[in-house]
């Protein structure tokens, strides 16, 4: 890290704001680094543990290398923002926590980067609220809906889920064995760390449970408005993705007028980690140009 970009650490860029959802109050964690003239916010995917600063933490210090203010938002129900049941679409409920974050912050627009949930919440925020997105980067998600190629829930959201309901170690490396397409780059650091996540707010794993039992369809369909999407999209995936099938990103591109889509061969769910470096490059082309 370069000596002008010491202070990008989760630590001393810590933040927290207060959101009105509904009749509750929350009080939701994010992190803001650099001090660029446009903003990209990054929302994280909804694995146990998650975390804006643990999904993205290869691609933070590159963009704000290039000038870019990055925020990272932890929705309701991760990490260090309070936990919240989700009775209708989740989707939908983080597009509110994301409105309520940039108007907090006095950002009239931005550029938007999603990673599988994040992904469906950009979609959510971006048509709801078309005049505050710059331009969009959906990363193994941006619509729910049925795959004609993979039964549904797919192999990796039934290791999610089961991981939700039984924490462990075990259930964590069975999960994130098949989250990556080679699983010798996953380390007994990142373990240890994501199992520390996970089990430090046992409140968030009850709500998601609790969540999928009011409503199983947490992430709607949003093919039949894609059309309706004007900002300029990047769809990135991997070719390998066990969790979210890659026809998934056919429909965002067949749906999203100005869109183009980028497969990475060998590569699973995080793209963003996994190709971390190409990955970066293609991000900051795209945004610059």
């Amino acid at each position: 890290m370069t000596s002008q970009h010491f202070d990008l650490t989760e630590e001393k860029t810590s933040r927290f704001v207060q959101i009105r959802e509904g009749e509750a109050e929350l009080r939701i964690h994010y992190n803001d680094c650099g001090s660029g003239a446009q903003t990209v916010v990054m929302l994280h995917g909804s694995g146990p543990g998650a975390s804006g600063w643990a999904n993205f933490s290869r691609n933070i210090e590159p963009l704000v290398a290039a000038g870019y203010r990055v925020i990272l938002l932890d929705f309701p129900g991760w990490s260090k923002s309070d936990s919240i049941v989700s009775t209708g679409s989740r989707s939908d409920l983080n597009a509110r926590i994301l409105k309520g974050l940039v108007d907090a912050l006095d950002l009239q627009q931005v550029h938007l980067l999603g990673n599988s949930m994040g992904g469906h919440s950009a979609v959510a925020f971006t048509l709801t609220w078309p005049e505050r997105v710059g331009k969009l980067v959906l990363m193994g998600g941006g619509t729910g809906g049925a795959s004609p190629f993979v039964p549904m829930p797919t192999e990796g959201i039934k290791l999610l889920q089961g991981l939700y309901r039984e924490p462990g170690i075990d259930n964590l490396r069975k999960m994130m064995n098949i989250f990556v397409y080679d699983p010798s780059d996953l380390t007994e650091a990142l373990f240890k760390t994501r199992l520390d996540n996970i089990l430090a707010n046992r409140e968030h794993l009850e709500n998601f449970i609790k969540s999928l039992s009011a409503n199983p369809k947490q992430f709607p369909d949003f093919s039949s408005r894609l059309g309706e999407i004007k900002a300029r999209t990047l769809i990135v995936w991997g070719r390998d993705d066990r969790f979210v099938p890659m026809d998934t990103g056919l429909r965002l591109l067949a749906g999203i007028a100005g869109s183009q889509l980028h497969v990475f061969s060998n590569c699973g769910h995080w793209v963003q980690w996994e190709h971390a470096d190409t990955f970066n490059r293609l991000v900051l082309d795209f945004l610059s140009h």
